[in-house]
């Protein structure tokens, strides 16, 4: 390009801030939207079927049916980025250096926790419909809200994708912390499978 020099001097050098940054626009994008359709039909589905009527005739409860649902879901999602973080840490280092190891697992663990967020939702949302769209569009939904809640100012910092921030300051090195954001995060997956556990022992199959 004529004077392709000059527009290339404009661009800064590659760091590997830029690479974690691209982690993180990844996984929390692509990761929200894999946990709503992996789980919207984890209780749906079975009801519409008929298999969850014929597994609960057995000696299981409910809340262990739910609960090991949501447990698979949970380790599903972390072994994933589990394997995400070390391919991204391994060709972060080949590309750029060594990067913080301690930062690094405490940001795959806040982003874990900002998945099972939306695990916990679209598990109520299952259970509350008999249909994967209309849980996965209930879930969706809710996803929507909290991204116009973020944008208002005051409360985006206490919502859970506040913990996409949080972790990128921590590589950052910066000394700054969203423990509220936490909290309700931990908080409102509480709330989803306390919810979920409830609606589901009233319901007939």
């Amino acid at each position: 390009l004529p004077r392709g020099d000059a527009m290339a001097a404009l661009i800064p050098p590659p760091t590997a801030m830029d690479a974690i940054a691209q982690y993180l626009k990844n996984i929390g994008q692509f990761g929200v939207l894999l946990a709503l359709l992996l789980t919207m039909g984890a209780v749906a589905q079975e009801k519409d079927r008929g298999t969850a009527a014929l597994i609960l005739v057995k000696p299981l409860s409910r809340a262990a049916f739910l609960a090991a649902k949501f447990a698979a879901q949970t380790l599903c999602f972390g072994a994933a980025i589990a394997v995400a973080a070390v391919t991204c840490s391994y060709y972060t280092y080949l590309l750029f250096g060594a990067i913080d190891v301690p930062r690094w697992l405490a940001l795959n663990g806040l982003l874990l926790v900002y998945i099972v967020v939306y695990v916990a939702v679209t598990l109520l949302t299952s259970v509350l419909t008999k249909s994967q769209a209309a849980a996965g569009g209930l879930a969706f939904g809710f996803l929507i809200l909290l991204a116009l809640a973020g944008a208002i100012p005051g409360v985006g910092e206490f919502l859970p994708g506040q913990l996409i921030a949080w972790s990128g300051l921590l590589m950052a090195g910066q000394r700054v912390t969203f423990w509220p954001a936490l909290g309700v995060s931990v908080g409102l997956i509480a709330v989803a499978l306390v919810t979920a556990w409830r609606r589901f022992e009233s319901q007939e199959l």
